[in-house]
C-alpha cells in the first residue's frame, strides 16, 4: 500500500515536472526569449504606446535605450491609446520632452490619441495624425463608486477610524459631502491646469487659447490640425519617413524595433493568479486614480 502511495506521488510529481517545462516553452514561444538584437545600420527607431496608459517604465526605458544608441538618429512614437492613469502620463511626457531636447521625437497618431494619448505627444518635434484619429479631449476625470445602499440591503455595516475629516473621501461606503466635493474638485482643477500647461508649453501655443479648447471635447486629426495640436496628417510611413529626413537619413531610413524587456517567466507563472486577486481587491476597495482618460 505504502509502495502504491509513494509511486503516485512521484508521477505526480513528474507531471508538475512537465507541466511547468512546456508552460516554460509555451511562454518562451509567446513573449520571446530575452532581447531582440538591433541592427548596426543608422536608423529611425519605433517606440509603440497602445491601450490605456497605466504605467511608464516600458516606454521610458525604450525612449532612453534608443537615446543612447547613436545609429538611432530620430525615433517614431506611435500612440493608439484613449489615455489613462495621470501619473505615467506625465512621466513618459518628461521623457519625451527631454528626447526632443536632443533627438528628433515624431508622433505618429493612429486611431485614439485622446487625452493621455495626447498628453505624451504634446512635446514631440512633429506630431502626424490620420484625418479621421480621435484626439486631443484635454480634461480630467475621477470615477467614483458608492455602494452604501447595497450595504444597506444586505445587512453589513461598516466602521471607519480616521485622522481627519478628508481621510475618507471617496470611499465606496459612504456618500460624497459638499466639502469632499470641493476638495475633490480642487484637485482635479489643479490636475486640469497642469494638462493645460503642459500641452501649451510642448506645442509652443498661449496658455489661454489651449484653454479655450480645453473642456474635454475630441476632435478629429484634421480639426486638430486646424487647431494647430496637430502638425501635418499622415501615416505612420509618412512620420518614419518624415523621421528619417529630419535625421539626415537619404535612403529610406530602416525600422529599428526596441529591445524587449527581460521576462522572469517564473514570475510571470505565479503573478498571474495573484495580480487578478490583487486587481480584484482594489475594485472592491474602491480605489481613487485621477485619469487623463476619454470616455
Amino acid at each position: 500500500m505504502m509502495k502504491k502511495i509513494v509511486m503516485i506521488f512521484l508521477a505526480a510529481v513528474v507531471a508538475l515536472g512537465v507541466l511547468f517545462a512546456v508552460s516554460m516553452l509555451i511562454a518562451r514561444a509567446i513573449m520571446g526569449a530575452g532581447e531582440t538584437k538591433l541592427s548596426d545600420k543608422e536608423g529611425v527607431g519605433l517606440v509603440e504606446v497602445r491601450g490605456m496608459i497605466l504605467d511608464s517604465k516600458d516606454t521610458v526605458r525604450q525612449l532612453r535605450y534608443f537615446l543612447k544608441k547613436d545609429g538611432v538618429k530620430a525615433v517614431v512614437l506611435r500612440v493608439d491609446s484613449p489615455g489613462g492613469v495621470v501619473a505615467p502620463s506625465q512621466e513618459i511626457y518628461e521623457e519625451v520632452r527631454k528626447f526632443a531636447a536632443k533627438k528628433k521625437i515624431i508622433v505618429s497618431m493612429g486611431s485614439l490619441a485622446a487625452s493621455g494619448g495626447y498628453y505624451i505627444s504634446a512635446p514631440a518635434t512633429l506630431i502626424y495624425a490620420n484625418p479621421g484619429t480621435i484626439t486631443a479631449s484635454i480634461g480630467v476625470i475621477l470615477k467614483l463608486s458608492n455602494i452604501e445602499g447595497l450595504m444597506d440591503k444586505i445587512g453589513i455595516k461598516s466602521s471607519t477610524l480616521k485622522t481627519g475629516k478628508f481621510k475618507d473621501s471617496g470611499s465606496p461606503l459612504r456618500g460624497l459631502l459638499p466639502e469632499d466635493q470641493a476638495m475633490l474638485q480642487a484637485v482635479i482643477d489643479n490636475t486640469h491646469e497642469q494638462f493645460v500647461r503642459a500641452v501649451a508649453a510642448g506645442r509652443k501655443l498661449p496658455v489661454e487659447e489651449v484653454r479655450k479648447i480645453a473642456d474635454g471635447r475630441i476632435l478629429s486629426g484634421e480639426q486638430a490640425k486646424g487647431m494647430k495640436l496637430v502638425d501635418r496628417l499622415g501615416t505612420l510611413q509618412d512620420a518614419i519617413e518624415e523621421a528619417g529626413r529630419l535625421a539626415g537619413i537619404k535612403d529610406e531610413p530602416e525600422v529599428i524595433l526596441p529591445p524587449k524587456k527581460k521576462i522572469d517567466y517564473w514570475d510571470v507563472l505565479v503573478d498571474g493568479a495573484e495580480g487578478k486577486f490583487s486587481g480584484a481587491l482594489k475594485g472592491a476597495a474602491g480605489g481613487m486614480r485621477l485619469m487623463y482618460e476619454a470616455e
